[in-house]
């Protein structure tokens, strides 16, 4: 694609990184094969093709965005399977980023589309706000169908029945390997999966230290930025980024560390990007790309440290989920999978798997219509193979499936834990009290 930046507008590296982007672009239109947002609306503007020449209009001519404009990047999930497709190496991530940033710099949006966004900026990466604001929801909870905007009913319905008790694993302390030390880990716990579901860090760092490794829960370690970043709120996203880097920092530096352990993979995909983040902060560059070069999912160091002889048979039929932001963000695809399969299970994958289920950070809560049609349709393909429990990756897939999924869903985390010698995973309760047929 022929670009026409000003020599000016080249001297910012956001311009650069996003010249080289859509030069590397050849019109080809692969990606809208594989774009959910394309698949459910049909617009070649709701395509990474066509959301490509609007952003390069936008950028080139260092315009305030228009209402169209904007109107087809909120509408991208970030889902980056495009990127998977691409037979170009077309990096659209970087390029989504730098629009979505000039979007929320230069674009007036109404104001309550400003206040809902402030509001999930202001809640959402806080796991004590995010506890209150989802208790207060659970009280409302009831009234979601008198509320006007759609957005709103959404957030109501995301409200969980109950809240979990508050896990100590959150606080910052180092847990001993079982056995020989093997590798010294840091476990990134992360923001609102503490609030939603403490099950996931416990059993993720049962797992780890069976398998030799010392976990630590570094010191002034919250959010990794992610919610913010995709918001386009560069300043809050890269202040909370910050705060990880410094820490993950002080463990590196100190002790010395083997890996960091993500087991959300939307903050995966954002934390191995740090580098790219801050790659122009004289101060934090070279840690920001020690910490991104660390950064690992769960399953690819259970599959480097390999998984222990299963504790008990476990012949259950495992729909696994591949969240977007790990089979295209991390370009993690096969360990999950045969990890579940070591482990004794079942595994299927239902059709057109690469296609997201509608999460996509706070896209099912500023985007509800496209979203809930895009869980529709994710729920039908993995009910119709009859699973006895879903697995995935990521928290967000794992709320937007469970709400309406037939069968139970569980982090792979909690089953790879269940299998060596765990608890069984507690959204599996009402499975295993059920007789055998």
């Amino acid at each position: 694609m022929q670009t026409s930046f000003s020599a000016a507008q080249l001297l910012d590296p956001s311009a650069r990184r996003s010249n080289e982007i859509l030069r590397s672009c050849v019109h080809c239109g692969f990606c809208t094969a594989t774009c959910p947002t394309y698949a459910v609306l049909g617009d070649e503007l709701d395509s990474p093709r066509g959301r490509i020449y609007l952003i390069k209009d936008m950028l080139e001519n260092d315009r305030t965005p228009d209402a169209k404009t904007v109107l087809h990047v909120d509408r991208c999930l970030g889902c980056l399977s495009c990127m998977t497709t691409c037979p170009s190496g077309v990096h659209y991530m970087h390029l989504l980023d730098h629009a979505r940033r000039h979007i929320e710099q230069r674009f007036v949006r109404r104001w309550d589309d400003r206040a809902l966004r402030w509001l999930l900026s202001r809640i959402l990466p806080h796991a004590g706000r995010f506890r209150l604001a989802l208790s207060l929801a659970r009280l409302a909870r009831p009234l979601r169908r008198l509320m006007p905007d759609a957005r709103l009913r959404a957030m109501l319905e995301m409200a969980p029945a109950s809240l979990p008790a508050r896990s100590a694993n959150d606080e910052p302390q180092v847990f001993p390997a079982e056995g020989p030390r093997r590798r010294r880990v840091a476990l990134m716990i992360g923001c609102a999966q503490r609030a939603l579901n403490t099950d996931i860090n416990d059993a993720t760092i049962r797992l780890l230290r069976r398998h030799g490794c010392e976990v630590v829960v570094p010191k002034g370690l919250g959010c990794c930025g992610a919610l913010s970043h995709h918001m386009g709120r560069t300043d809050e996203s890269h202040a909370f980024a910050a705060a990880a880097i410094r820490a993950l920092s002080a463990e590196i530096d100190g002790e010395g560390l083997d890996a960091i352990v993500i087991n959300t993979s939307g903050c995966g995909t954002t934390v191995k990007d740090y580098g790219h983040m801050f790659h122009d902060d004289a101060v934090l560059a070279d840690d920001a790309e020690r910490v991104a070069a660390l950064s690992r999912d769960v399953t690819e160091v259970m599959a480097e440290l390999g998984l222990e002889a299963p504790g008990q048979s476990l012949p259950l039929r495992v729909a696994y989920h591949a969240a977007c932001s790990l089979q295209h963000g991390q370009q993690v695809r096969a360990a999950p999978k045969d990890l579940l399969k070591a482990a004794g299970f079942i595994v299927m994958e239902p059709k057109d798997a690469h296609l997201c289920c509608g999460s996509a950070g706070t896209y099912n809560l500023l985007q509800p219509a496209i979203a809930g049609e895009l869980g529709a349709m994710k729920v039908a393909s993995i009910d119709a193979l009859q699973p006895d429990v879903i697995s995935s990756g990521n928290l967000g897939c794992m709320v937007q499936i469970g709400s309406t999924s037939r069968a139970p869903i569980a982090h792979t985390a909690e089953l790879l834990d269940w299998a060596t010698g765990g608890p069984p995973p507690p959204a599996l309760a009402s499975l295993l009290a059920a007789p055998a047929a």
